[in-house]
């Protein structure tokens, strides 16, 4: 198993850097893809087969199942890092009491999430403006959702781990094999068996336990270098994920408070179309993101496990590689819809009319999209190092201290157009002060003198 661990290590700290990125992120990106797949297939059934106002309400109900994405991100990213570093220096005391951990925080979280899922579903989505048969049908999506937590939290944590692994393979497969199982599901149950839109969250969270068994059992009978051995919580492990993961978190959380505070404003200006049409648009935005995200979780093994080998000069070339990966996806996706706006809309909707009334603005909406790429990449560096500050006050600033005010004051001046762009702007500025504290830690914080930091 050291051995193992060991060659692992050598490739990441010593291999051709050009091929250790596409290695490390092209499984990533598939991999990312397989999992958008989720909600944008059960968008595109739902806004075709079922009805736009269903559509308003799974984006609505969407929400508030960021309240499962967070703690799966809290969880998954922050062992990734943990595991990543540790193999960096050779720890396998600490690899051997990841997964254990995994699964008992999983659990804790999970649980108290579903509790509070059930009981107030109806209450969460009237905060967001949710009313009439939007509502209900938003409250039993969301329901049957919440009552999947554990699996679908642990089953995408679980993957992060098996990702930051390198196994970015094998955790693409699975992945995939349950996205196929979803799409397949949620054409039984929303075409054949007429079940609307309950029908295709079972889908959704069939797939997910199936995901989750699979992962399971990867690293109980097959793994050779991370396993379940100590059932246990690990007071200084779990001190050092959840610090870790707490940034990836929060941009879950303040997501879900971003989403609330843009739906329930689009409801007060423009009513449920605008709902409906950003409902839309936001699953295109979601896909374009994958890419990224996927991106990040290849450079994340790389840059955390060259920086727990002081590889510090590797870290900052490695960088740049990425920003240029980053980049050049992220233009096609942009390029897209910029040439097709109405085709992209028309996946997820049947009306012309409400498709042609979205158009200006969703293009307004994506217009600075390209820069995204420089700030994912960033705030995945600043997790690898360990330096989860940086991460954390930037999510902050980008979903919290800027986003809310922005959404809620430019509608003032320039009605439902002024809702559509915030985002870019303000993504903009978060990235601009990315870069500036990156440039601060290539001169300072990696220089050779320097040891690793904890978070």
């Amino acid at each position: 198993m050291e051995v193992l661990m060991t060659d692992k290590r050598e490739h990441l700290i010593s291999g051709n850097m050009f091929k250790l990125m596409l290695e490390l992120s092209i499984p990533g990106i598939i991999g990312m893809f397989v999992i958008s797949l989720y909600s944008f297939v059960d968008a595109i059934f739902v806004g075709r087969y079922v009805s736009s106002v269903a559509l308003g309400a799974v984006s609505l109900a969407y929400t508030f199942t960021l309240i499962n994405n967070g703690i799966a991100v809290l969880v998954g990213i922050g062992s990734a890092s943990v595991l990543s570093r540790a193999v960096g220096r050779s720890d396998q005391e600490t690899v051997d009491s990841i997964m254990g951990n995994v699964l008992l925080l999983t659990l804790l979280f999970s649980l108290g999430t579903m509790t509070i899922g059930l009981i107030f579903a109806p209450q969460l989505l009237i905060l967001i403006g949710a009313e009439g048969e939007m509502l209900r049908l938003g409250v039993s999506y969301l329901r049957i959702v919440y009552i999947g937590s554990v699996f679908v939290n642990f089953g995408q944590a679980a993957n992060m781990v098996m990702r930051g692994e390198g196994r970015m393979g094998l955790a693409m497969l699975l992945m995939g094999i349950s996205a196929v199982l979803n799409i397949i599901l949620d054409a039984v149950f929303v075409i054949v068996l007429k079940k609307g839109l309950e029908g295709a969250a079972i889908a959704t969270v069939i797939s997910q336990v199936v995901l989750a068994i699979c992962n399971f059992c990867y690293f109980a009978f097959f793994s050779k270098n991370v396993k379940f051995k100590h059932f246990k919580l690990q007071k200084s492990i779990v001190k050092e994920t959840l610090s870790i993961g707490f940034s990836a978190m929060l941009m879950q959380v303040f997501a879900l408070l971003q989403q609330a505070v843009m739906y329930s404003t689009l409801k007060r200006y423009g009513g449920e179309d605008q709902v409906i049409l950003m409902g839309a648009f936001f699953r295109y935005l979601m896909l374009s993101f994958i890419p990224l995200w996927g991106i990040s979780q290849g450079y994340q093994p790389f840059a955390g496990t060259n920086f727990g080998a002081q590889k510090l000069d590797r870290v900052k070339k490695g960088t740049f590689l990425f920003y240029g990966f980053g980049l050049f996806l992220s233009l096609i996706f942009w390029l897209a819809f910029l040439m097709m706006p109405e085709q992209v809309l028309g996946l997820f909707l049947k009306n012309k009319e409400l498709v042609s009334l979205g158009r200006t603005n969703a293009m307004l909406a994506i217009s600075l999209f390209p820069l995204s790429a420089i700030m994912i990449i960033n705030l995945t560096l600043f997790q690898a190092l360990g330096k989860a500050k940086y991460a954390g006050i930037l999510v902050i600033a980008r979903q919290f201290l800027l986003y809310i005010p922005a959404v809620l004051i430019l509608p003032l001046f320039f009605g439902t157009r002024g809702v559509w762009i915030s985002s870019p702007i303000i993504d903009t500025l978060v990235t601009v002060l990315s870069a500036f504290i990156v440039i601060k830690l290539f001169k300072k914080d990696l220089s050779p003198k320097d040891k690793p930091l904890s978070a």
